[in-house]
């Protein structure tokens, strides 16, 4: 009895109000941060490909053209395709035919009648050109148009021919200008002619001078030759 009255009951007391610390959320945010990583390197990934893609477009876009569109037409030596078939491949060729045609160093001219050149890269859409004339394809109402430049230092005359089939013998004169000066030196001047007429398929128009040796010919532009369909 003495031993057991010397026995004494622990007694636990237990706090129900008693928190636990709190546990940090490590898991959790590293989570969070790797989602916003992935949204982030999307987000970039996304723009170097749109900035990409629109370098590539500008670099297309001020790309030179092919070495056969600046070429020049050679259809004497056959060596390349005529300018009319070149321009039927563009991407935006004229609606309707036109010719312009200029001087150049290539040419050599006879003692009226002058002729152009086709190495300067010329207009020649749905038009043939032939010993200085420009040969109609298809019929219809054109515009017609000349300038020459000369030395105004004596009589000088400047027309467009017309020789069709259906007028047998000579040309037919279409616009023509006289000039007459008494001047001395080197004199330049310039006469400019154009006009719009009914021309048939097979029609061929040229360019006639008094007399060539009149002609400056110093720039291509100086001289020029055309015609399109209105």
């Amino acid at each position: 009895m003495a031993e057991e009255r010397g026995k004494y009951i622990s007694v636990y007391l237990v706090d129900d109000h008693l928190t636990h610390p709190p546990q940090t959320p490590t898991v959790k945010v590293k989570q969070r941060c790797s989602g916003l990583e992935l949204v982030l390197l999307f987000l970039v990934s996304l723009v170097l490909c749109g900035m990409i893609i629109q370098a590539f477009f500008i670099y297309r876009l001020y790309q030179p053209e092919s070495t056969n569109s600046g070429s020049s037409s050679k259809l004497i030596g056959g060596e390349d395709e005529p300018m009319a078939k070149k321009w039927d491949r563009l991407i935006d060729p004229p609606s309707k035919p036109a010719a312009h045609l200029t001087d150049g160093l290539d040419v050599v001219l006879g003692s009226e009648i002058l002729t152009w050149s086709l190495n300067g890269d010329p207009l020649l859409y749905k038009l043939d050109y032939s010993d200085g004339s420009l040969i109609i394809q298809t019929e219809g109402y054109y515009y017609v148009y000349s300038k020459v430049t000369f030395l105004d230092k004596s009589t000088f005359h400047h027309s467009v021919h017309r020789k069709t089939k259906l007028y047998t013998g000579k040309s037919i004169v279409l616009l023509e200008s006289r000039m007459y000066s008494s001047r001395s030196g080197n004199i330049q001047s310039n006469s400019y002619l154009g006009g719009v007429f009914h021309l048939y398929k097979d029609d061929a128009l040229f360019v006639k001078v008094s007399n060539t040796l009149q002609v400056v010919r110093h720039k291509h532009y100086e001289n020029v030759f055309g015609a399109y369909m209105i």
